[in-house]
């Protein structure tokens, strides 16, 4: 993790506990800031004791300057409502567990369990309502290659999160690394991974090509990202009860 994004972290979690006390039960770091993704964002997830509006009134400012430095807005649960979330979250909660700095506070990891049938369901929905979005963003920037270019890179970070969920769906454990995760993503739907080799490399902080107005990058990924909704769409997921890592 980069020395800044540990120091905001650590930032944010003084502020918090000053204003909360006993009302902060779990700080957690997860996500790219983790995985060293090439991205300074932080993602955070704050447990409650009590979440109702009262409560929230006392870190408004604080989470307001967490996300001006261009963190994304914290998930704030209550204790109740996380305990009861693994049926509405699986790819995050498992995203989450492979990835994760406890900051301060019990860890809401331990003892949270997730299924694959959950799991298909929540993908099913993600994928394709991500893809929609995709869809109606890239028609607005296509004719523009520097807006088409940052559109490829943040939606590629949000179909990474997807991708390790695919794999745990078919029961395989997802590379940290970007680059084995397309690999292996590709190697089990049959997705084009070449049509991501622009977003590695610039993820990577490798120099690349600017894109032009409608550049055949943005072509090729958009329908790879279609090939893997099709792929989710149409998975039979046999023995999709048991739970996550559970082998047959």
């Amino acid at each position: 993790m980069a020395r800044d994004t540990r120091s905001q972290v650590e930032e944010f979690a003084r502020q918090l506990e000053q204003v909360l006390g006993d009302n902060l039960i779990s700080l957690l770091l997860y996500g790219p800031a983790v995985r060293q993704e090439g991205t300074g964002e932080a993602a955070t997830l704050i447990i409650l004791r009590d979440a109702s509006p009262r409560h929230l009134r006392p870190i408004e400012s604080h989470v307001n300057s967490w996300t001006r430095k261009k963190n994304p807005p914290p998930l704030i649960f209550s204790e109740w409502e996380w305990r009861a979330a693994t049926d509405v979250f699986p790819i995050e909660i498992e995203d989450m567990k492979e990835a994760h700095l406890l900051v301060r506070g019990a860890n809401p990891l331990e003892g949270i369990e997730t299924t694959r049938d959950d799991l298909r369901r929540e993908l099913e929905r993600e994928v394709r309502g991500k893809l929609l979005q995709l869809r109606a963003e890239f028609a607005a920037v296509a004719s523009d290659g520097k807006a088409l270019g940052t559109l490829l890179v943040a939606s590629a970070r949000t179909f990474f999160i997807l991708f390790r969920g695919v794999l745990r769906l078919v029961g395989e454990t997802p590379p940290q690394e970007a680059p084995n995760l397309v690999r292996d993503i590709g190697a089990t739907t049959g997705i084009d991974t070449a049509a991501f080799s622009w977003i590695l490399d610039r993820l990577s902080g490798r120099k690349v090509p600017d894109l032009k107005p409608h550049d055949s990058v943005g072509d090729r990924y958009l329908e790879q990202i279609e090939r893997l909704a099709s792929f989710v769409d149409t998975f039979d997921a046999t023995g999709s009860g048991d739970k996550i890592g559970a082998r047959e």
